[in-house]
């Protein structure tokens, strides 16, 4: 085999390596300037039912690894994470004291919200978080 190919092909593995993770891994992160445009998301015509249900995750990079790891497996919702260093007045306006901190909204209200308590856990599974995503879902149907 020809040490060139072998070259190309170690580049190309290697450059598909180094950005595959930032494509499957990406999280959309909110910022205090764009918090009430993302969570009163809604479509044109009414008809997108997982538009008007958001989840945000208030977070922050001391206890980055309590995180919430599944959101990728949440269905009927939006998810968007906020880092509460960064956003002090979404922060105090939802009066996050603990991170992570998830809070559900429904049409831009608030729907649910899931604490972490002084261990800095999040009590919540992702069937609790998507419980209650399904129940705001249900609780707009009439």
């Amino acid at each position: 085999m020809n040490y060139n190919k072998i070259d190309n092909m170690r580049t190309f593995f290697l450059f598909l390596m180094l950005t595959l993770p930032l494509s499957v891994i990406s999280q959309t992160w909110i910022n205090d300037s764009n918090f009430e445009d993302k969570i009163n998301t809604r479509s044109a015509f009414g008809d997108d039912d997982d538009a008007s249900i958001v989840v945000v995750e208030f977070w922050a990079k001391f206890n980055q690894n309590n995180a919430f790891a599944e959101w990728k497996k949440l269905k009927n919702a939006q998810y968007y994470r906020i880092d509460i260093a960064k956003c002090p007045n979404t922060k105090k306006e939802y009066r996050v004291r603990m991170a992570p901190t998830v809070i559900i909204f429904h049409d831009g209200v608030k729907f649910e919200v899931f604490k972490a308590g002084l261990d800095l856990l999040l009590p919540a599974s992702l069937e609790d978080i998507q419980g209650s995503i399904d129940e705001a879902r249900k609780s707009s149907h009439f």
